[in-house]
């Protein structure tokens, strides 16, 4: 896929660790005060965040809810011609309103999620391109009913326990679970100008300042403040901490597609986004009303993960793991390797 450079040799010491879980709580919080949380000099976090960013372990950016703004998400599974795969990913990771991609079924599938924030975009890419495309041998898509886990809240309870409560607490957490909601807001909100160029600064760099989000709003500091908290408010706006999961010893992934009975699906959903090796939960529509996503520290791990504690939730009907051979763009991130690559944001 793409070919930035990354470092091959990263070692991730639990110092890093109790880092990337005080950004998850707290991922615009000053190095300053992560400092006194983690009884860590303030130079010792600065230093470590900025080593583990140009390793490509860790990634903050602002990510848009096109749910917020009245448009759907969308889950894609593309069967296409041996050969093919890595052109059409790469078209797709190219794109803005498609913001995770990831090849599986021995390199012929790929598994893709818009985020399209027009209708008209949405169906170009579902309704004109897709079909299109010579490459493509059966395409299917789901639209994302409800989400359990990802993205907004502490993302992957995989490092919870990283950090004590008192510690949490100290960082601004309230020891309050990720609270699903509906997908597409009732109400949406519109955007002006200047919220845009908020958004478009913090696609590029979650923790960027507020001098620097006023300086390319051309505004002052307390108004985009107060525009980024009423963003943050209605869920436009999360600011996501992405982590190359292999860095951190999870070497086996997998899309889950669970076929749940109707009165069990939230209960199932709900179950999933407490369990540590799931990074990320939904309900959607089509034949597997629930999509998810696990990472694991290996095959064997991932076996015992999927028979033993899916296997046996109450509700199951019949599940597909299709193991991932290479995620190529996570959270509007490209991937290079195993590792996060910083690209230029556009407006899409």
């Amino acid at each position: 896929m793409t070919d930035a450079p990354v470092s091959e040799s990263v070692t991730v010491q639990p110092d890093d660790v109790r880092i990337i879980r005080a950004l998850q709580i707290a991922p615009r919080a000053s190095f300053a005060s992560m400092a006194v949380a983690l009884s860590l000099t303030e130079s010792a976090v600065n230093r470590r965040y900025r080593r583990l960013r140009a390793d490509g372990v860790i990634r903050v950016a602002g990510v848009v809810n096109p749910g917020a703004l009245g448009q759907s998400r969308w889950l894609v599974r593309l069967r296409c011609r041996p050969g093919s795969v890595a052109a059409i990913a790469d078209a797709l990771a190219k794109r803005d309103d498609v913001n995770w991609v990831a090849l599986s079924a021995a390199g012929c599938e790929i598994t893709c999620a818009t985020q399209s924030r027009t209708r008209q975009q949405r169906e170009d890419l579902l309704g004109q391109r897709l079909p299109r495309t010579a490459a493509v041998l059966d395409i299917n898509a789901f639209a994302m009913l409800r989400q359990f886990m990802g993205g907004r809240g502490h993302y992957w309870a995989a490092l919870e326990g990283t950090l004590t409560p008192q510690q949490e607490a100290m960082l601004g957490s309230d020891g309050s679970p990720f609270t699903e909601s509906p997908v597409v807001a009732r109400d949406p909100v519109h955007l002006t100008d200047e919220d845009e160029t908020i958004l478009l600064t913090l696609a590029a760099d979650g923790r960027a300042s507020l001098v620097d989000l006023a300086a390319a709003a051309d505004s002052t500091p307390g108004r985009v403040s107060r525009r980024l908290n009423t963003l943050l408010l209605h869920r436009v706006l999360h600011i996501d901490v992405e982590i190359a999961a292999a860095a951190l010893g999870y070497h086996a992934r997998a899309n889950l597609w669970l076929r749940v009975h109707p009165s069990a699906v939230k209960k199932v959903g709900r179950t999933l986004a407490q369990q540590p090796e799931i990074a990320f939960a939904a309900a959607v529509s089509g034949p597997y009303n629930i999509h998810t996503v696990a990472h694991c520290r290996d095959l064997d791990e991932l076996f015992e993960f999927t028979s033993d504690r899916i296997g046996s939730l109450a509700g199951l009907q019949s599940m597909e793991v299709s193991p991932v051979l290479q995620h190529v763009k996570q959270a509007g991130t490209l991937l290079s390797g195993d590792r996060l690559v910083d690209t230029p944001h556009t407006r899409a």
